[in-house]
């Protein structure tokens, strides 16, 4: 009996062998999640698998700077550039988080001639939260 011939990678990561398979995404979704320490961009296709991503800190800032709405600006267009020229058209994006570069890297997909089909705000809202510390006694 033949013995198998074994498998190098998978097509999942579209390596096969030693050649590189190009896989075309038709859509994505933007994930945006904001701190008010850093931006960090994540773009998925529909299943969930990660097809790029980028942060604030990965772009080269550091510190307070991470924070400020260029730094998330230049976060997502470093994560844009990378699929769209896998040949990605069209986008849902979903933010979640509270800071100054939620609106500035919003403004970065819109610039970048990315079709939106909707933006969706994912942030968590506590239901009456975590129980307030005891009162002050002076």
């Amino acid at each position: 009996m033949a013995k198998p011939i074994p498998r190098i990678g998978s097509r999942r990561n579209g390596r096969i062998g030693s050649v590189r398979v190009r896989v075309e995404y038709q859509r994505e979704l933007f994930m945006f999640k904001q701190v008010f320490n850093n931006t960090i961009v994540t773009v998925t296709d529909v299943r969930g698998r990660v097809v790029s991503w980028s942060s604030a800190g990965t772009c080269g800032f550091r510190g307070t700077r991470r924070g400020t709405p260029f730094a998330a600006q230049t976060a997502a267009g470093n994560a844009i550039r990378t699929v769209v020229d896998q040949g990605m058209q069209r986008a849902e994006v979903m933010i979640k988080g509270h800071g100054l570069g939620r609106d500035a890297a919003l403004r970065a997909i819109r610039r970048s001639g990315i079709l939106l089909s909707f933006v969706r705000d994912v942030t968590p809202m506590p239901h009456n939260g975590c129980r307030p510390p005891k009162k002050r006694r002076v």
